[in-house]
């Protein structure tokens, strides 16, 4: 299989967002959606807060809607106040954990080597780790986008990591929440190089998934989900709204 054709997965990152109340709902919905086109051609991800992940992975049994936390510590149990391990998540239903992303990276100080402590704790415990990187707007200005991208995936992903346990997401910071987004050109030019990076490091580098995420919606997801080598997206405020995510679903299966 090669790698322009790995199934997609669009992963909702609902960052600290939603209720009880809305995780039913959206849910639901999607949970909807997908028995009405059982043969979509993409796996499909949420990651609501903490609280809200057994009620998810409980709403979603059944279904080939998969759930994940937003983030994990690095063991799995301890005297950590506040903390959530890979292996309560995993007892609570998740299947997959986000670490890395740039908002744990800069308002928890959180260095590469904690990530991959975080990545390896999540494979640990039998969850996917997707692992995210991605460069500030001064980095990409100075034209260091590349090097800051190799220092951290090699920094961030543990050594014996597979294709089984780790997705890579590329989230330009600069994007985040912005409404901005790089060209498809920019795009392809980073995930060429983070599978080049893959490849030459792993085995089965060819067959591990990119995600692009950076304010992903409906309108933009027709381009960017069809660029080589982006094998899906992780996508923030659009996975809030299921009509949005949804349409990027469809966009990344080609539907």
């Amino acid at each position: 299989m090669s790698a322009s054709r790995l199934r997609p997965l669009i992963a909702g990152n609902w960052k600290m967002n939603g209720s009880r109340a809305q995780t039913e709902a959206l849910v639901q919905d999607l949970k909807g959606r997908l028995a009405s086109q059982p043969g979509l051609a993409a796996d499909l991800l949420v990651c609501p807060p903490a609280p809200y992940v057994a009620q998810a992975a409980a709403l979603t049994a059944g279904s080939a809607l998969a759930v994940g936390g937003q983030d994990c510590h690095a063991k799995q149990s301890g005297a950590h106040t506040g903390d959530v391990s890979a292996a309560m998540l995993a007892d609570a239903g998740g299947r997959y954990v986000i670490v890395g992303h740039s908002e744990r990276r800069a308002d928890h100080g959180e260095g590469s080597e904690l990530v991959a402590a975080k990545a390896k704790a999540a494979h640990e415990a039998g969850l996917i780790a997707i692992v995210c990187v991605g460069e500030t707007e001064a980095e990409r200005d100075r034209g260091a986008t590349l090097d800051v991208i190799s220092s951290q995936l090699e920094g961030s992903v543990p050594a014996d990591a597979e294709a089984a346990n780790l997705v890579i997401a590329y989230e330009p910071v600069w994007a985040i929440g912005t409404g901005r987004t790089p060209t498809p050109e920019d795009v392809a030019t980073v995930h060429a190089h983070i599978r080049g990076l893959l490849k030459a490091w792993f085995k089965d580098g060819p067959e591990m998934r990119i995600l692009y995420g950076g304010s992903v919606k409906g309108s933009n997801a027709g381009s960017l989900m069809h660029v080589p080598e982006v094998n899906g997206a992780l996508v923030g405020g659009a996975s809030l709204k299921a009509e949005e995510f949804w349409a990027i679903a469809l966009a990344a299966a080609g539907a």
